[in-house]
C-alpha cells in the first residue's frame, strides 16, 4: 500500500500562526521534505518535532520529486514545507502535485498561512476579486509582457518582491499602470509588520528616502471602470459619428444595433446619432 503526500503550509513570520493540524501532519510523516533544512529546523524545534529532513527546493525540485514518489510509494508518508507559507504558491511543490496526479498516489493540501490573502485584506482594495503574480521577472524584457497582460485587468493585482528590487519594481509598475493606488505590505505578522497605502509616485518618493527591508507583498489597485470609460472615449472621439456606426457594422452588427451602441458609447440619444447613419 502506498503511503500519502502532504503539503504543510507553515507560518509566513509568527510561529504562533501554525494550525494544530499542521503539527499533527509533521509529528506523524515518515520524513519531511523542506527548502532549508536551518530554517526548517527552527521550526521542528519550538514545537518540539523530531524528523528525518530532506532538502527540496526550486533547484532541485525535478530530481527530488522522482525521490518522493519512490517513498510514497514504499509505503511511506511525506510531508512537504517550504520555508514560509504554503507549499507550491511562490514556491516549490507544484511539480510533486503533477506527478501524484499522474502517478495516482494520493495527497492531501493542508489549509493554512499565505501572505496572499493576509495583504489583500489589509490593503484596503477590491477583495472580491484578485489577480496574484507572485514574483515579477528580474530583466525588463520578460517583465513587459506580463505587465502588457495585466494593465487592463480590474482585479486587484498582487505581487511579491524582495527588499533590494522594491524600488525598481515599483518604478516599473508606476510607469505601465500609472499612479495607481498600492498597498505596500513588508514582514507580515513580523514583529516590524508594516502596512503603507499611498499612490505609486508617493511610494517611489518614499523609498528612494528610505531603505527597503524586510520581504514585501504589493497590492496594486485594478484598472478602474472610469479610466476604461475615459480610454474608450478617447478612442472613439478620433473617429465621427458615421466612421463609429460603420465600425461596428464592420464587426457585423446590423444597422440598427450599431446606431444603438454608438448612442450607448457616446451617451447620446438614439435620434441624434441616426442622423449620421442616413447615408450608410
Amino acid at each position: 500500500m502506498s503511503g500519502k503526500l502532504y503539503l504543510v503550509p507553515t507560518p509566513i513570520g509568527n510561529l504562533k500562526d501554525m494550525t494544530f493540524r499542521a503539527v499533527d501532519t509533521l509529528k506523524n510523516a515518515d520524513i519531511i521534505a523542506c527548502e532549508d533544512t536551518r530554517q526548517s529546523l527552527k521550526l521542528l524545534n519550538y514545537f518540539g518535532i523530531k524528523k528525518s529532513l530532506i532538502s527540496y527546493h526550486k533547484h532541485n525540485e525535478n530530481g527530488k520529486s522522482e525521490t518522493i514518489i519512490d517513498m510514497l510509494k514504499e509505503g511511506k508518508n511525506v510531508a512537504i514545507i517550504s520555508d514560509a507559507g504554503t507549499p507550491g504558491i511562490s514556491d516549490p511543490g507544484e511539480v510533486i502535485v503533477k506527478k501524484c496526479i499522474d502517478e495516482n498516489l494520493s495527497f492531501e493540501v493542508l489549509p493554512g498561512a499565505t501572505a496572499i490573502t493576509t495583504a489583500l485584506v489589509y490593503s484596503g482594495l477590491d477583495t472580491t476579486k484578485f489577480l496574484f503574480r507572485g514574483f515579477l521577472p528580474r530583466e525588463n524584457k520578460e517583465r513587459k509582457p506580463i505587465i502588457e497582460d495585466l494593465k487592463d485587468r480590474t482585479e486587484s493585482l498582487i505581487f511579491y518582491e524582495a527588499p533590494h528590487r522594491l524600488l525598481s519594481t515599483l518604478e516599473f509598475l508606476c510607469e505601465h499602470l500609472g499612479n495607481r493606488k498600492i498597498s505596500i505590505c513588508r514582514e507580515l505578522t513580523k514583529l516590524y509588520e508594516e502596512i503603507i497605502r499611498l499612490p505609486l509616485e508617493e511610494a517611489i518618493k518614499f523609498y528612494n528616502e528610505n531603505s527597503p527591508r524586510g520581504e514585501y507583498v504589493l497590492v496594486v489597485e485594478g484598472k478602474s471602470k472610469e479610466d476604461i470609460e475615459k480610454e474608450q472615449m478617447s478612442k472613439w472621439e478620433e473617429l465621427s459619428i458615421e466612421e463609429h456606426i460603420k465600425s461596428y457594422i464592420k464587426e457585423g452588427l446590423s444597422k440598427k444595433d450599431s446606431i444603438k451602441q454608438v448612442a450607448k458609447d457616446r451617451k447620446l440619444n438614439k435620434s441624434e446619432v441616426y442622423k449620421h447613419s442616413i447615408d450608410i
